[in-house]
């Protein structure tokens, strides 16, 4: 876990998917916010706050969205898109917010922001935001898969997304560690060998946590499938060739 801050805004950096530390540190940065209050407002600073999870699918975000708002236990409006047969974006969107405001102390969360703004509604998207209203006790909590396709306008501006929390790929340990995992609460004929492995840690670079489970699942099915007349430590290592391939042509 590494934390970098700036007078414009906190950065967090999973680098362990999600480990202990930096769920509490994600946590605690809520808590705070939400109890502090006098503080705020007795340095007339708006009592508001801007959060976003970044990082390619499969890794925790969501998850880890899901645990906070339970954990928080404050009201919390959900939004997946802003499209409707019979309104526009922006009628909606001012509608979401609206209703929000109503709610004191609300985590109003935005799943995939970067496919719900586009060049026609982000002007008022950042004016419902950082606008007009105050937003008292609103925390905007936003995720994104693609932050290169958010406007800087909306990534990079003070007082709109103040907190950045960055969901990285598994490195090595980590793999290692999920598939450790993973290897204990196989029955004995399932599971992989040290070597094997090893050798699984090796070649499965850049494969997100869902990719893991994802190659887990259709090894062990694929063994099933076979009779067992294949080794564990074949069938998975076929079986990462497979996905990686699929992996390979879902990003062209």
């Amino acid at each position: 876990m590494k934390t970098h801050s700036t007078n414009r805004t906190t950065t967090l950096v999973i680098t362990s998917g999600g480990d202990w530390r930096s769920w509490q540190q994600i946590q605690n940065d809520f808590h705070q916010f939400f109890d502090s209050r006098e503080v705020y407002e007795r340095y007339n600073i708006p009592w508001k706050r801007g959060a976003i999870f970044i990082g390619p699918p499969g890794n925790g975000k969501t998850q880890t969205l899901k645990a906070l708002i339970n954990q928080l236990g404050k009201p919390c409006l959900y939004i997946r898109s802003f499209k409707a047969e019979h309104s526009t974006e922006e009628e909606n969107m001012g509608e979401v917010f609206k209703r929000a405001r109503m709610t004191t102390l609300c985590v109003l969360v935005l799943e995939d922001l970067d496919s719900m703004i586009d060049n026609n509604n982000r002007a008022f998207f950042l004016n419902e935001l950082d606008g007009f209203h105050s937003n008292t006790g609103l925390v905007v909590l936003a995720t994104t898969n693609h932050p290169e396709k958010l406007d800087s306008s909306i990534l990079d501006r003070p007082s709109r997304f103040d907190r950045k929390y960055y969901f990285q790929l598994p490195a090595d340990v980590e793999r290692r560690a999920y598939v450790a995992r993973w290897n204990c609460e196989l029955q004995h004929e399932m599971r992989i060998t040290e070597e094997g492995a090893a050798r699984l840690v090796c070649r499965t670079q850049d494969f997100s946590f869902a990719y893991l489970k994802e190659l887990l699942v259709a090894s062990m099915v694929q063994s099933i499938s076979s009779g067992g007349s294949r080794s564990m430590d074949e069938v998975i290592l076929a079986q990462t060739d497979l996905l990686r391939k699929q992996m390979s042509n879902e990003n062209h």
